[in-house]
């Protein structure tokens, strides 16, 4: 089951569970809906356009800027050359329900993460306070700079005449 959508300007080969990187949406909430449905493929196989009543629906993963590219002008003999960056941002949306004559495809749920939580090991106070002293008194040894070896240099050979 897919259906393809027109978002954005350009077009979308979507199904239930996908996540697909859009032009920037507004925000609506974290949801968003797909009513611009320019076909949608059927349980045998078929693709037929809907008449009516078609709509995709989703849910915003992520907003952000993807990866910059460079523009670089340039013509030669003519000492011009221009340099530009440009950042383009996207809206990631995964795909939850897509619904047409009254079926209805939906999306399984993810599972919830939960956030992680370092756990810290317990310390007790006066090994603390006898590590520090036993720092402090007690300075490490300082290793030495071993001699370097004496390397005895050849004599290039003379040139002949």
């Amino acid at each position: 089951m897919y259906a393809v959508i027109r978002a954005g300007g350009k077009q979308y080969r979507v199904a239930p569970g996908d996540v697909v990187r859009l032009e920037t949406q507004a925000d609506t909430d974290g949801k968003v809906e797909f009513s611009d449905v320019l076909a949608v493929s059927g349980g045998d196989g078929q693709i037929g356009r809907p008449q009516s009543g078609a709509h995709v629906s989703g849910e915003v993963v992520e907003q952000g800027r993807a990866k910059k590219i460079l523009v670089f002008h340039y013509k030669r003999k003519k000492q011009y050359k221009k340099l530009r960056g440009h950042r383009q941002s996207f809206t990631a949306v995964r795909i939850t329900e897509i619904a047409f004559d009254g079926q209805s495809f939906k999306a399984p749920e993810l599972p919830k993460k939960e956030p992680k939580v370092k756990k810290a090991a317990p310390v007790e106070v006066e090994h603390r306070a006898e590590a520090k002293s036993a720092r402090t008194h007690t300075a490490p040894a300082k290793k030495k700079a071993v001699a370097k070896k004496a390397v005895a240099k050849k004599a290039a050979p003379k040139k002949k005449k």
